[in-house]
């Protein structure tokens, strides 16, 4: 059992991350003092840290006993999807960057922002002005442009209403976003001239099949000169390689988990988190 001292000044994320894995393995329900036996912080702590978690739907309370709420697995499944995009996209991003010498990117939309999970390039060469991990606006970027013109309307209607110039290019009148959309579904890719970043031209493709695009593939360059349009058929053809790998990759571990686990319970919270576990694909 861990020890108790020096636990009253840990911070409170340290203290709800303790609380958290007394839940791991077997353990899918537990008692208060379970958790306490587990974690050794004071049941005041606990019980005072599990409210909390309750109140955000990181645990359930079914009676005295505790469990693992949706909360905590739906942010689960939304990292580990994240994680597959990018083992999926990553070999085929160093490709991109090798064949063209240009940064190659991996983004997601999140709420009308671009955010960016994987980025190839030299920063002996150039340099770009954002990083793994930043969130740029979604109308002004070609990553962008390519996730909503093969998305959810209502967020281009969302956008639409308010469109922030970050650069004398930018668009920022719905006229000109819906033109620059439907353009962007019938070529089959996007493009950045100099809209979200003085300097840097960008183009992008989706990452979809027959449906909404899951996730954008983009090649960045510093320069007014970039030939986009060969730069374009570029990133089309590493879309549609990544697609590939990611939808063979899904098929495999579908198959995999059926072997192994056979059909999950509903409602069985061990299993969804041993599913959740597998779904790395380590």
């Amino acid at each position: 059992m861990p020890s108790h001292a020096g636990t009253p000044g840990l911070p409170l994320l340290e203290k709800a991350a303790r609380i958290l894995s007394a839940f791991e393995g077997r353990r899918s329900t537990l008692t208060l003092t379970d958790v306490v036996r587990h974690t050794g912080l004071s049941q005041t702590t606990v019980h005072r840290v599990m409210d909390q978690l309750v109140q955000i739907g990181w645990l359930g309370k079914d009676g005295r006993r505790y469990y693992l709420g949706l909360g905590l697995l739906e942010l689960g499944a939304f990292a580990s999807h994240h994680n597959r995009l990018r083992r999926a996209a990553l070999p085929h991003l160093i490709a991109l960057h090798q064949a063209t010498g240009q940064w190659a990117h991996l983004s997601v939309l999140d709420h009308g922002e671009v955010l960016y999970l994987e980025q190839i390039g030299d920063p002996r060469h150039s340099t770009m002005p954002y990083q793994v991990g930043a969130r740029l606006p979604a109308h002004c970027t070609a990553a962008g442009k390519a996730l909503l013109a093969f998305g959810d309307t209502a967020v281009v209607q969302d956008l639409a209403g308010d469109l922030a110039p970050r650069t004398r290019r930018t668009l920022t009148s719905g006229d000109s976003l819906h033109s620059e959309l439907a353009a962007v579904r019938a070529e089959g890719v996007a493009y950045d001239r100099q809209e979200c970043f003085s300097g840097v031209t960008c183009v992008a493709a989706p990452l979809r099949g027959s449906g909404r695009a899951l996730a954008a593939i983009s090649l960045s360059r510093a320069g007014e000169h970039a030939d986009l349009k060969r730069m374009a058929h570029q990133v089309a053809h590493c879309a549609r390689a990544t697609w590939a790998s990611l939808f063979d990759s899904s098929r495999r571990f579908e198959e995999a988990r059926r072997e192994a686990a056979g059909p999950a319970p509903e409602g069985d919270t061990a299993t969804v988190l041993s599913w959740l576990r597998f779904h790395e694909w380590d």
